[in-house]
């Protein structure tokens, strides 16, 4: 029979590992009443979520109208429109869930990652980390013990951009909103989650960073070991975090740079070296010694055993012509420690065409974010608590990653990212 755009929830169902989830539940219900039965209550949620019902009335609505969606799901087909939950159904089933079975959804989420690391190679090679703001349906947050109509869990936050107009003045925005952030590692080369984290919108991203990085290693060691490169904003710019890249797991950090610098000068002299400076951002400069012209030195690669960063003549490695390349002291290359300033000196040069090719893959996250708002409907929901916005959020991977293995497996691996070609 053609199933049509049901047949990316029957790859859903047959691709997601729930069974221990379902189990349980089941389990627990063994001398209970079985009016609708655990696995098809439980498939409707998932063809809520892939077919985007933003409520279970609009899930139920579905359901009663569409007999293919009701017998996919595993509802009795004879009893017809009555075979449809009710609303305190679906409640109760979500409540459960919830306060009792939410780990497993944890499980579900890391056993897909070890079916990607198995089906990808290079799965996890290149990591990307951002934080999003999702807002709480609740304006505020409220005292008193939670009961699903308040949330006493969220708390407010506020971003701050800034940029320069092309007239050079400063420009300033500040959006705030109540509610949680949810903190991402992704793989930058399939846009595909492989760890998470929600808390409440004021914690810090940088120090949820140093805790996810550490629990991802614990969690899936092969992929930490298997990852080269991670990347993330300025808003990550902690020298403590780029130093526990690189010395802990032999991850090169590509993270950007803030202005720290209080004076007003461009560069800084280097070292020891009389004609050698460096920017904010560390981009080495040499001066020639005749005409006093100030070119960027061309970077010559990461001596790992040693430590330091390699730096060239850029008359001699470009071609250019200096007067002084003669009496110049560093026309034979330096070579600068990463100690000198770990925050500033990482293992891949932040001036190398290399660190921006791995920089322009940190917005693999806000796809990523932009199918959560999009697709998954967390721009405009209606939930309550940092516990339903959890299940919520895992649940919404768990159908990505989950898509994603069920594409690959059906040797269609351009469409893994796609949520709702039927093909």
């Amino acid at each position: 029979e053609e199933l049509g755009d049901l047949e990316r929830l029957v790859l859903l169902l047959e691709t997601l590992p729930d069974e221990k989830l379902v189990r349980a539940m089941e389990i627990e219900r063994f001398r209970g009443r079985d009016d609708y039965p655990v696995r098809a209550v439980w498939n409707s949620i998932l063809a809520g979520i892939i077919y985007q019902h933003p409520t279970i009335a609009s899930l139920r609505r579905e359901l009663q109208r569409n007999a293919q969606l009701r017998q996919v799901c595993g509802f009795d087909l004879w009893s017809g429109v009555e075979a449809v939950p009710s609303d305190s159904v679906y409640s109760r089933f979500l409540r459960r869930l919830m306060e009792n079975y939410s780990h497993f959804v944890g499980t579900m989420f890391d056993e897909l990652i070890v079916m990607l690391t198995e089906l990808l190679p290079d799965f996890g090679r290149t990591l990307a980390i951002d934080g999003k703001a999702i807002q709480s349906f609740a304006k505020r947050k409220r005292e008193g013990e939670p009961d699903g109509r308040r949330d006493v869990d969220g708390d407010w936050s506020k971003k701050v951009y800034r940029g320069i107009r092309e007239d050079g003045t400063p420009w300033e925005k500040i959006t705030s909103w109540f509610g949680y952030r949810i903190h991402l590692i992704v793989d930058s080369e399939y846009e595909l989650p492989v760890y998470y984290r929600l808390t409440k919108a004021s914690n810090s991203e940088v120090k949820e960073a140093h805790g996810m990085i550490d629990n991802f290693a614990k969690t899936h060691p092969e992929l930490i070991n298997r990852c080269e490169e991670f990347s993330a904003d300025r808003g990550y710019d902690d020298g403590k975090l780029i130093v526990k890249l690189w010395d802990e797991y032999k991850i090169k950090p590509v993270i950007d740079i803030r202005n720290h610098w209080k004076d007003q000068d461009p560069t800084r002299l280097l070292g020891d070296y009389p004609n050698v400076s460096h920017d904010y951002k560390g981009t080495i400069y040499c001066y020639c010694p005749q005409k006093g012209i100030r070119r960027a030195m061309a970077f010559g690669g990461f001596e790992e055993q040693r430590g330091t960063l390699k730096y060239r003549c850029p008359a001699k490695h470009y071609g250019i012509n200096c007067q002084g390349v003669a009496d110049c002291p560093v026309a034979k290359g330096i070579r600068i420690k990463m100690e000198e300033d770990r925050r500033l000196f990482t293992p891949l040069a932040r001036s190398s065409y290399a660190w921006k090719r791995a920089y322009d893959k940190r917005t693999s996250v806000e796809r990523v974010n932009s199918r959560l708002d999009g697709f998954f409907g967390f721009e405009n929901h209606n939930i309550r608590g940092q516990k339903k916005m959890e299940v919520r959020c895992s649940l919404a991977l768990c159908v990505m990653l989950a898509m994603a293995v069920g594409r690959i497996r059906q040797k269609k691996p351009e469409l893994m990212r796609s949520l709702v070609a039927s093909a």
